[in-house]
């Protein structure tokens, strides 16, 4: 086949590519520029963005001996990733910019420009296993690491999308991959992972949102409340907080009970962040939307496990289709559950699809307390 190997300049996408060569591909490895300024996003070797890492990249292609481009795709990057992370904490909700990476950038933009150019397949250093099932479809599965599963950022590819996808390090830990790399005499065998969002160069969030959406957002400041609706405080911008955040309240007034707060909720339209008691953050229901299934969408209620963070744990559900998407009644309650972040569905070690959190239930609080939902 004739493989287009996405290299981020790290070492997982270094050793995909060089185990694609020595499968008998015929590999061409291509780096993406993200951004219009590569010192704009973020600088030193983080694994992504900037142009230490397209020349580390460069390097490794060289070694490997396949031929190397750097495809410009920043416009399209600052449209569909760094826009959209904007729209979705300005409107109060959470996002996860790579799982958007993964379904705009890399297997959309990436793979319809190597189709058109004649490519076969796009391969990437994520750690998640491709399987065809009994019904013939590929099938997404976690990787054999637990620790560097990445089968939750990649729960919105679409059975044509994994049909033209080939993940080599699937089977593999990251302690061999790097030993590989250093076999092979990569360069960046020792190189460290990346962990923050690759657009914030300082990796505060809060600030580059305070920066980017500034006083011209319709929730630029509003009042902190408890669950009764009794006023705290103030803030300057709700972008600031996250369902579940306990540090940075700066409320004045202590709780009766001298326990923590936390955020429960984030209003978006007055910009109002209410805050209460850890045990008001268990979320027992969901309501999905933008549904995005892997293969069959399932037809009925569906046993399963749902994962709700990018390295969450597993929570034992049941799904509910719905006509916009789908429903969720966990088993095992979340807590810090926010709207906007994405419920990848479960079967077994199979990915099933995903959906965007629209909304949250919360479970029932004791008598002597106030129960709600939102």
């Amino acid at each position: 086949m004739r493989v287009l190997a996405a290299m981020s300049g790290g070492v997982d996408s270094a050793v995909a590519a060089a185990r694609a060569a020595e499968a008998g591909h015929e590999v061409t490895g291509i780096h993406l520029a993200l951004s219009r300024n590569p010192k704009s996003y973020r600088t030193g070797a983080r694994g992504c963005c900037t142009i230490e890492d397209a020349n580390d990249a460069r390097r490794a292609a060289d070694l490997i001996g396949i031929p190397f481009y750097v495809w410009d795709l920043s416009d399209r990057f600052h449209a569909d990733v760094v826009e959209d992370f904007l729209d979705e904490y300005a409107a109060g909700r959470t996002p996860n910019p790579c799982l958007r990476c993964n379904e705009k950038i890399k297997f959309a933009a990436v793979l319809a420009r190597g189709l058109a150019l004649g490519f076969d397949a796009v391969a990437t250093g994520h750690y998640a296993q491709l399987r065809t099932g009994a019904d013939g479809l590929f099938e997404l599965h976690r990787a054999a690491d637990p620790g560097k599963d990445q089968s939750y950022v990649l729960g919105v590819l679409t059975q044509d999308q994994l049909a033209h996808a080939l993940f080599p390090l699937g089977d593999t830990t990251k302690t061999e991959v790097r030993a590989e790399a250093a076999r092979r005499g990569i360069q960046v065998a020792a190189k460290p992972d990346s962990h923050d969002i690759c657009f914030i160069s300082d990796g505060d969030t809060g600030g580059w949102l305070a920066e980017k959406l500034g006083e011209a957002a319709p929730n630029s400041g509003g009042a902190i409340v408890d669950e009764s609706g009794a006023a705290l405080g103030t803030h300057d911008g709700s972008w600031r907080f996250t369902i579940g955040q306990r540090k940075g309240l700066r409320i004045g007034t202590p709780a009766p009970d001298g326990k923590p707060r936390y955020v429960l909720d984030i209003e978006p339209v007055s910009g109002t962040v209410t805050v209460g008691p850890r045990e008001a953050l268990a979320v027992t229901g969901l309501t999905c939307v933008k549904p995005l299934w892997c293969g069959t969408p399932p037809a009925g209620p569906l046993e399963c496990t749902v994962q709700l963070r990018a390295h969450g744990a597993e929570h034992r559900a049941v799904l509910e289709p719905t006509a916009d998407g789908f429903a969720v009644t966990l088993r095992d309650p979340a807590s810090g559950i926010a709207p906007g972040q994405a419920c990848v569905v479960y079967d077994g070690t199979r990915v099933v699809g995903s959906g965007t959190m629209a909304a949250t239930s919360r479970a029932a609080r004791p008598a002597e307390e106030d129960s709600w939902t939102t």
